[in-house]
């Protein structure tokens, strides 16, 4: 079974991709991964306020003591003070990207389109593959408009993807008024890929100690639906690659969006729930899949049920959701 998938205008192994996790901090974990049959694996993210924070502290450490003796010019505390070890982790992309064939794919999660470029140029000269941007903001200020917002995802877009020769991906939320018009700006302003879709924090509160308490849940199938759609309605209509994210338990899940248009499909969740070996029941499971219908790749079904393809377009649309409620029987 050839299960080889294009991604970013790279060739993969297979369509499944391990998204970034804690998980993927390790090379044995990678290296696991890769034996499993990932096509591509994403690195941890790193933060844009970690960057800039690394190097507040170095200047404060630079410029402390200036005016003080000479021999306190030569002290500087240990590496463990620093916010965060961006050497350390240039050393993974640098090592994972050595040790696997499969391509190796850096994060950078920020806000602004300023605070990470060197960083960007950085993660690139260390043998990444490509960058995914993974962008995460919430508008607070009710003051700040729609397109106020759009237009600074479209400038971080902009700027990474001109600073480096790699491919760059964008991962995003669901929340904009028009997602496919949104879709066709970042494409414009340089995204080779689009990541569908990001699963923002949401915060939840403590009644009894009356504090705003952090919380992530692993995603589930039935979260999978919100990408689905958006996957087979941009199909066919973005020259980005799509990667479809969230939900990923099966190779159901992994063939479904498929069917809808993914051009790969990514998935955290169940493998920090079953483990690294969990990759390698998915993709089997893709190609027994494949191989019980006849199929000779993923290239066969890929999109046949996206909103261009599908006999009755209406099931992505508005008629499809009167008819769910108009059929729909309770207790």
């Amino acid at each position: 079974m050839d299960l080889t998938t294009s991604y970013l205008g790279l060739r993969l192994k297979s369509p499944v991709v391990a998204s970034a996790s804690p998980l993927n901090r390790h090379l044995d974990n990678l290296l696991r991964l890769e034996a499993c049959g990932a096509g591509a694996v994403v690195l941890p993210s790193v933060f844009e306020e970690q960057i800039e924070r690394e190097q507040e502290l170095l200047d404060a450490l630079i410029d402390h003591g200036s005016e003080s003796f000479g021999e306190a010019l030569s002290y500087f505390p240990a590496q463990t003070s620093y916010a965060f070890d961006t050497a350390h982790h240039l050393e993974l992309v640098e090592k994972a990207s050595r040790a696997l064939d499969i391509p190796v794919i850096a994060s950078l999660n920020g806000v602004t389109d300023s605070g990470w470029l060197d960083y960007a140029r950085d993660i690139e000269a260390a043998g990444a593959a490509a960058i995914e941007l993974n962008i995460f903001f919430v508008p607070s200020d009710p003051t700040q408009s729609g397109p106020d917002v759009e237009a600074r995802y479209v400038d971080v877009v902009r700027t990474v993807s001109a600073a480096v020769q790699i491919p760059v991906a964008v991962k995003i939320g669901p929340y904009f008024s028009s997602p496919g018009h949104m879709a066709g700006q970042l494409a414009d302003a340089g995204a080779k890929g689009l990541v569908l879709f990001n699963r923002f924090y949401e915060p939840d509160i403590d009644p009894a100690t009356l504090t705003v308490e952090p919380g992530l849940e692993l995603s589930s199938a039935y979260e999978m639906r919100l990408p689905l759609l958006w996957i087979g309605v941009l199909a066919g209509r973005t020259p980005a690659s799509l990667a479809a994210t969230t939900g990923v338990e099966s190779p159901a899940d992994i063939v479904k969006y498929l069917l809808a248009g993914a051009d790969v499909v990514m998935t955290t969740s169940a493998l920090l729930r079953h483990g690294v070996g969990h990759m390698q029941t998915l993709v089997d499971g893709l190609a027994d899949w494949l191989a019980s219908r006849g199929l000779a790749s993923p290239d066969d079904i890929r999109g046949r049920m996206s909103h261009g393809n599908v006999d009755n377009p209406e099931a992505y649309e508005r008629a499809n959701y009167i008819k769910v409620l108009q059929d729909f029987k309770g207790a």
